[in-house]
């Protein structure tokens, strides 16, 4: 085996580490892991190997850190491991929430990026310290090893101005950066180049409306490959109703939750965050997969849940028809998208209007990659599984090992 293309993927959330080893000689994976509950005694460490059972384990992670040295020691274990030293790991690519304006694509870390991840701590609180901290603990015990910063924000950097300035006084982005960013970038960015390949063209032909939607979900508006507009705004919460998080709602509203329910603001903004869309509306869970059974049961609210949610899909379908003003295909990836064939039929209701004809066999069949609208469809309705570590891996071994 090839010792000289294999690059390790890391995605550090504030209590979770997800991984991948790659070799990127023929893009295989060689082993993937998620480490779970750290910070904790009973912090859960999973590894699956293609062919091979999977190995877990439970025990105390401190901290990131110590989930790295997890990771390390898995890779390279007699049992389980994949390689034989972590001298056969080559660079790493880490996935980073939130870089503002600096960075309109992936780069090599150093310390002056390290400075500007800070430096948006204020705008991702929840995502970008633990996405320093799982950088800073590879570099400790992989000192010597290239890593790459690869952005959720980046792809949306090709936004024009009328698509990211705010209506508000114009000097909160001159002095603090309040714009919209966008997320799930490497994500739209991935199944972007995939429709392209699928549709025999190259993505400067292409015109998309591709759907992320997981537990978090975004819309992005594609104009010959790149983003000119998002769902997501500042934060994550703007856009669509997702698991837990509102969407869109009237800006009004949080001065009348605290007034009306004698909450602060952090309150309020957990609520917005964690209590709402999916959960909020269902008083169920925030699974979609969940919602479905009770829906299934003929729960009213789950049925109001799964509707609101799919009102909410294609309403941004048919804005970002007109922004992106022909459009060729709406792609559907991430877990709902690629699984939750109810989700995707009523998102499309309507579409119509726009070209785009959902076929309900097709839709109902299909999970995988491929095309689910009719025959007749000017506009194609796909499905495309997301790679956002392949993504990764590609940016990270064309930046450092040529």
């Amino acid at each position: 085996m090839s010792t000289s293309q294999n690059v390790l993927v890391i995605n550090c959330g504030s209590s979770s580490l997800k991984y991948q080893l790659l070799n990127m000689a023929h893009e295989n994976v060689l082993a993937k892991g998620l480490i779970e509950r750290i910070g904790m005694q009973d912090g859960v460490h999973t590894l699956d190997r293609p062919g091979e059972d999977d190995f877990q384990e439970t025990l105390p992670i401190e901290d990131h850190a110590k989930a790295i040295e997890l990771v390390m020691a898995a890779l390279v274990s007699p049992e389980h491991g994949v390689i034989s030293s972590m001298s056969e790991v080559n660079a790493v690519g880490h996935r980073v929430v939130h870089a503002g304006e600096k960075y309109s694509a992936s780069v090599q870390i150093d310390d002056d990026v390290i400075a500007a991840l800070e430096e948006c701590v204020s705008l991702a609180p929840l995502h970008n310290p633990a996405n320093i901290t799982g950088i800073l603990a590879a570099q400790k015990v992989m000192p010597d090893v290239p890593m790459v910063g690869v952005f959720d924000t980046a792809f949306h950097q090709s936004m024009p101005d009328r698509a990211y300035i705010y209506p508000i006084p114009y000097y909160l982005y001159e002095e603090h950066k309040i714009r919209r960013y966008g997320f799930h970038g490497t994500s739209h960015r991935y199944v972007t180049l995939r429709a392209a390949e699928l549709m025999e063209c190259t993505p400067a032909d292409l015109n998309l409306i591709t759907c992320h939607l997981g537990n978090g979900a975004s819309v992005a508006a594609i104009v010959g490959g790149k983003s000119v507009d998002t769902s997501m705004g500042l934060t994550p919460l703007e856009g669509l109703m997702m698991g837990t998080r509102s969407g869109d709602i009237d800006p009004a509203m949080v001065g009348f939750l605290s007034r009306k329910l004698g909450k602060d603001l952090s309150e309020i903004e957990q609520m917005l965050n964690k209590e709402s869309g999916m959960l909020g509306i269902s008083g169920i869970s925030s699974d979609l997969r969940d919602v479905e059974r009770e829906y299934a049961n003929g729960n009213d609210r789950a049925r109001l849940a799964l509707e609101v949610y799919g009102y909410h899909i294609r309403k941004y379908i048919g804005a970002y028809a007109v922004a992106v003003g022909r459009v060729d295909a709406i792609v559907f990836t991430a877990g709902v998208g690629e699984h939750a064939s109810l989700v995707r039929e009523w998102a499309c209701q309507g579409l119509e209007a726009i070209g785009a004809i959902l076929d309900p066999f097709k839709n109902a069949t299909r999970h995988d990659e491929s095309i689910i609208s009719k025959m007749s469809s000017r506009v194609k309705i796909m499905i495309i599984p997301t790679n956002e570590e392949l993504m990764i891996a590609r940016d990270t071994a064309g930046l450092v090992l040529g």
